[in-house]
């Protein structure tokens, strides 16, 4: 068995960072898709056993005040799941050598959906098959099985929770563009629900992937110190397999959520067809073409218009308007393409959304954020009642009516590596910082060229209601150096010609390196 890896109430980068290298290094042959569940699952049997395990000796401790610890009821009432004997984790872990183990893990996750309504056709299968390394499953085992988490304190019993998200990222970078259909990055989820602030109330997300949305609404209740149960959550997702990973990512964070009894698709099959939700947050899949839009011709969704059957981006617009409460917003991800139309009946939406009074606000981000795609995208946030918002503290908000903002953060971020890029939290508090001042929920705003400008509804009419921000922002003033032009003008004449000359050496260099191996390039 591997030596324990010690644990805090959290986990450093680091730390996460050699747990997955030991957890991938056990992968062999299968590929990323096929192995996220069988890590996830793992680690989802860990942590509710762990969480069992702890309670049961807290019980046992009682019996002599007449504490049962084989009652379920005591393990319901504190939100904990009832583990079967034969589900618990120190079984397996004891036989976690034997050839059978596959089939043991199959047994155990069977038992805990029986035995828990809930986890019912949530929990992988297929341990016991033959193409599954069953030397490499135990070593997996032993190496959860050092992940020792107890104690009442919240955030300790977090770490696998940290684990099991930090795992999601990883195995979405390692599927590529497969990766973005279940996972939206933290860092861009973290502006949505900084921006939204969905403090109190119903949070909604029509596509909700793993669930990122909802851990990270539930973060920021717990971090400016209000109360869990002040919001609730509703979710779809129509990817069966993917459902079942938000289904486990949430029950990891006991964070309660309807994500509806099965999966299904959100245009198709609503699963909450008379939800008004306070807030929404979602990243639609882009530009699907295929989301059956022909079967839909009359749906009473499309209040601004017949959404195109090529695209679903105005649909997913007007699926999330039509699902706000009246004093709801919406904050969303969509590809660039949304931000224009010169289609002959599709440019009719984004304009009745505009006119709508609708658009709060319009954030231009980089290119690279994504597993799925390099293109830069734009975050979208809508407003039903833009006269009478309220902020955190429930403060009436300046009234916002007739105006929208926009903000430019395509330089912002830094490379994560050589293909994916992150904002930083100063970004972060940057774009969101701004928004708020704007909504007047904190700090003075001040248009700022180049990043942000407060625009009215009769700008953007004159621009087509084209609303890509970069139109609107400007560009950045111009430094004055202090330098007379005619000395900076003769500065940069003498910078080129020496970038000419420099030129003309390497050509030649290039040719002579060329001839030496045969050929015999024609230069200009």
């Amino acid at each position: 068995m591997q030596a324990a890896l010690p644990l805090a109430s959290s986990l450093s980068n680091a730390e996460k960072a050699k747990l997955w290298a030991a957890a991938d290094k056990l992968r062999g042959h299968l590929d990323a898709a096929e192995y996220k569940h069988v890590v996830l699952g793992l680690i989802f049997l860990k942590y509710i056993s762990d969480a069992f395990e702890e309670h049961y000796a807290e019980l046992d401790a009682q019996r002599d005040a007449g504490v049962d610890p084989e009652d379920k009821d005591e393990y319901a009432a504190e939100g904990i799941f009832w583990v079967p004997l034969d589900a618990r984790w120190s079984v397996l872990c004891n036989n976690a050598k034997q050839p059978t183990i596959g089939t043991l893990i199959d047994g155990a996750m069977e038992a805990l959906e029986r035995e828990n309504p809930k986890l019912r056709d949530v929990l992988p299968k297929g341990y016991a098959r033959p193409t599954l390394d069953k030397r490499r499953l135990g070593e997996l085992i032993d190496l959860f099985t050092n992940l020792e988490v107890g104690g009442k304190d919240r955030r300790s019993r977090d770490v696998l929770g940290q684990v099991y998200e930090y795992f999601l990222a990883e195995f979405a970078s390692a599927e590529g563009k497969q990766g973005g259909e279940f996972y939206t990055p933290q860092s861009v989820v973290r502006v949505l629900v900084e921006m939204l602030a969905p403090y109190r109330g119903r949070v909604y997300d029509p596509c909700c992937g793993s669930g990122g949305m909802f851990v990270q609404s539930e973060q920021f209740v717990e971090e400016h110190s209000g109360r869990l149960g002040d919001i609730s959550i509703f979710g779809q997702e129509s990817n069966p397999t993917t459902w079942k990973l938000a289904n486990m990512n949430l029950a990891i964070r006991r964070i309660e959520a309807n994500l509806g009894p099965h999966h299904a698709d959100t245009f198709q099959h609503d699963l909450h067809p008379d939800l008004r939700a306070d807030y929404i947050l979602a990243n639609p899949p882009f530009n699907i073409s295929d989301w059956g839009g022909e079967r839909l011709r009359d749906d009473r969704r499309w209040q601004f218009g017949v959404p195109p059957t090529s695209n679903a981006n105005y649909a997913w617009i007007q699926h999330i308007q039509f699902h706000l409460a009246p004093n709801g917003s919406a904050g969303f991800v969509l590809a660039n393409g949304s931000l224009s139309s010169n289609t002959s009946g599709e440019a009719e939406i984004p304009k009745r959304v505009v006119e709508a009074d609708l658009v709060d606000c319009i954030v231009a981000l980089p290119g690279q954020l994504f597993y799925s795609t390099q293109i830069p995208v734009s975050l979208w946030f809508l407003a039903k009642n833009k006269r009478n918002g309220r902020g955190i503290e429930n403060k009436l908000l300046r009234d916002r009516s007739s105006e929208m903002l926009f903000i430019d953060a395509r330089n912002f971020g830094r490379m994560q590596d050589r293909i994916h890029r992150v904002l930083d939290p100063e970004d972060i508090v940057r774009i969101a910082g701004t928004y708020h001042a704007w909504r007047g929920d904190g700090g003075e705003y001040a248009d700022v060229p180049a990043f942000c400008k407060a625009v009215r509804i009769g700008d953007v009419q004159s621009h087509n209601y084209v609303l890509t921000p970069g139109r609107y922002v400007g560009a950045e003033a111009a430094v004055d150096e202090g330098v007379p032009f005619e000395n900076r003008m003769l500065q940069l004449t003498t910078e080129l010609i020496s970038q000419f000359e420099e030129a003309t050496l390497l050509q030649f260099a290039i040719k002579e390196n060329l001839r030496e191996l045969g050929y015999e390039p024609e230069l200009a």
